[in-house]
C-alpha cells in the first residue's frame, strides 16, 4: 500500500549542512572605553564591529572602578579584572595580576586577539597557549607612550626602550599572527630586531559616520561654545608625546595673518602646562580646551574645524587623524614614525619642533578657501582606502586561518 503523502518525512533538514555557530573570538586589552586613549578606541570598535558581523565578541579588560565585574555593552561581553590604582600616575589603574585558564575554558574561544603585552595581554595570551587557544596578536605599543607615566628620566629612556622592546618581542613572539596598523609600524618592529613576520592591518574607520558635512561650520561651533572664526583642532590625549605646546607656541605667528584659534579635544596630565603656556604668550583666548567629547559627538568636533593639526611623535597610525581626513579636513602633522603615510597632497608636513613651518603651513591652509576644499577633498579620497568593515574582513580571514 502506498504511503500518504502526509507521512512521507521531511528530509531536508537531516539533508542540510548544520549551520555553523559564530566564531567565538576572546580580545583582551589592558585599556578599553570608557578609557580615552587610541587603543582603547580601536579594541572598542574591533569588538563592536566584529560583533556587529555576526561573530560571538568576549573582551577580557581591566576594571576601570576596582572590582571584577561582568556584562554586556554594545553586543559585547565584557569582563573587567580586578584592578588598583597606579602608584607613577593615581588618575591611572592597573589590573591586577591573575591567572585567567579558568575563564578562558569557560568562555572556550576560537581565537585570542591580544591588544598589548603587558598585563592583560600577557595573562591571556599564557593561558590561551595553556588551553591550545591560537593567537593574534596587534601591537599599538611605542616605548615613547610609557615614558612620561613612568616618569623615566630623558637619559635613561634609550636604556629602558631597550629593556621595553626585549620584553615585547619575548611575549609576542609565541603569537600565531602578528599585525600591525601600518608598514611603518611593522618595519619598526624588524628594526628593533623583531624576528617574525608582522602584517600591516589598518585600524580602519567607520566611513559612514565620518564623513565632510554641508551644514556651515558656525553651527558645529555653536555645539561647542566655540567662537565662529576660522579653528585649527587637535583630538587625542594632552599628554607630552603630542608635543601639544607647538601648536600653542605657532599660534602667535598663524595671528598675524589669519584671525585664528586653535580647540583641543581629548584630556590628560599637560592641560594645565599648555594653559600656562597660552597665558605666558598672551593667546589665552584663542585657545580652548574642550576636554572629553563623546564618541557620538565626535563627527560634530571634526566639522567645527577648518584643519587638523597633529604634532605627536610616537603615532603608529593616528585614528583621530584618519578621522579628520574623513571628515574632510586638511592635515598638518609631524614628519614623524607613521604619519607621513597619511600626508600626500591632503596637507603638509613639518619637521618636530620647527614651529615656524608648522605655523606656516597652519596660514597657508586657514587663508585659502579654495586650497583648503582640495586638500579637504584629498584627504577624504585618501580615508577611503581605511574603511573599518574591509580591516574587520581581514581580522576574520585571519582568525579562520589560525583557527585551522
Amino acid at each position: 500500500m502506498a504511503m500518504p503523502l502526509h507521512s512521507v518525512p521531511d528530509l531536508t533538514d537531516a539533508l542540510s549542512p548544520a549551520p555553523e555557530r559564530p566564531r567565538r573570538i576572546l580580545i583582551s586589552s589592558d585599556t578599553y572605553p570608557p578609557d580615552v586613549n587610541g587603543a582603547a578606541y580601536f579594541t572598542h570598535r574591533l569588538a563592536t564591529g566584529l560583533a556587529a558581523r555576526g561573530n560571538q565578541v568576549h573582551v577580557i579588560c581591566q576594571s576601570d572602578q576596582g572590582p571584577a565585574s561582568a556584562d554586556v555593552c554594545d553586543g559585547v561581553i565584557v569582563h573587567r579584572l580586578r584592578s588598583a590604582p597606579l602608584l607613577v600616575h593615581p588618575t591611572m589603574r592597573v589590573t591586577v595580576p591573575t591567572r585567567l585558564d579558568r575563564l578562558v575554558s569557560i568562555i572556550k574561544p576560537d581565537v585570542l586577539h591580544t591588544q598589548g603585552h603587558f598585563v592583560v595581554g600577557r595573562a591571556a595570551m599564557a593561558a590561551a597557549r595553556r588551553a591550545g587557544v591560537p593567537i593574534v596578536a596587534t601591537n599599538h605599543f611605542m616605548p615613547d607612550n610609557l615614558f612620561q607615566f613612568a616618569h623615566i628620566p630623558a637619559r635613561l629612556r634609550e636604556k629602558a626602550g631597550r629593556l621595553a622592546w626585549r620584553d615585547f618581542s619575548r611575549v609576542f613572539g609565541r603569537a600565531d599572527h602578528i599585525t600591525t596598523p601600518t608598514p611603518l609600524a611593522a618595519k619598526l618592529l624588524s628594526d628593533q630586531g623583531f624576528g617574525h613576520d608582522v602584517e600591516p592591518v589598518s585600524c580602519g574607520i567607520d566611513l559612514t559616520r565620518f564623513h565632510p558635512h554641508a551644514e556651515p561650520k558656525a553651527w558645529a561651533r555653536k555645539m561647542f561654545d566655540l567662537p565662529d572664526r576660522p579653528t585649527i583642532l587637535f583630538v587625542g590625549r594632552l599628554d607630552e608625546e603630542k608635543r601639544l605646546d607647538e601648536v600653542i607656541r605657532a599660534l602667535p605667528l598663524v595671528l598675524n595673518e589669519t584671525d585664528a584659534q586653535v580647540a583641543f579635544v581629548g584630556k590628560g596630565n599637560q592641560r594645565a602646562e599648555l594653559e600656562r603656556l597660552a597665558r605666558r604668550i598672551g593667546v589665552s583666548e584663542r585657545v580652548f580646551f574642550l576636554g572629553f567629547v563623546a564618541d557620538e559627538n565626535m563627527p560634530q568636533a571634526f566639522s567645527a574645524a577648518d584643519v587638523f593639526a597633529m604634532p605627536g611623535v610616537a603615532e603608529l597610525q593616528s585614528i583621530a587623524t584618519l578621522e579628520a581626513m574623513a571628515s574632510g579636513l586638511p592635515v598638518v602633522a609631524a614628519d614623524a614614525m607613521a604619519l607621513p603615510h597619511l600626508v600626500d597632497d591632503n596637507g603638509y608636513l613639518y619637521q618636530p619642533g620647527d614651529v615656524v613651518a608648522l605655523a606656516r603651513h597652519l596660514t597657508t591652509v586657514l587663508a585659502d578657501d579654495g586650497l583648503r576644499a582640495r586638500l579637504g577633498k584629498a584627504s577624504r579620497e585618501l580615508a577611503l582606502t581605511h574603511d573599518d568593515q574591509a580591516s574587520l574582513a581581514r581580522f576574520e580571514r585571519i582568525y579562520d586561518e589560525v583557527m585551522r
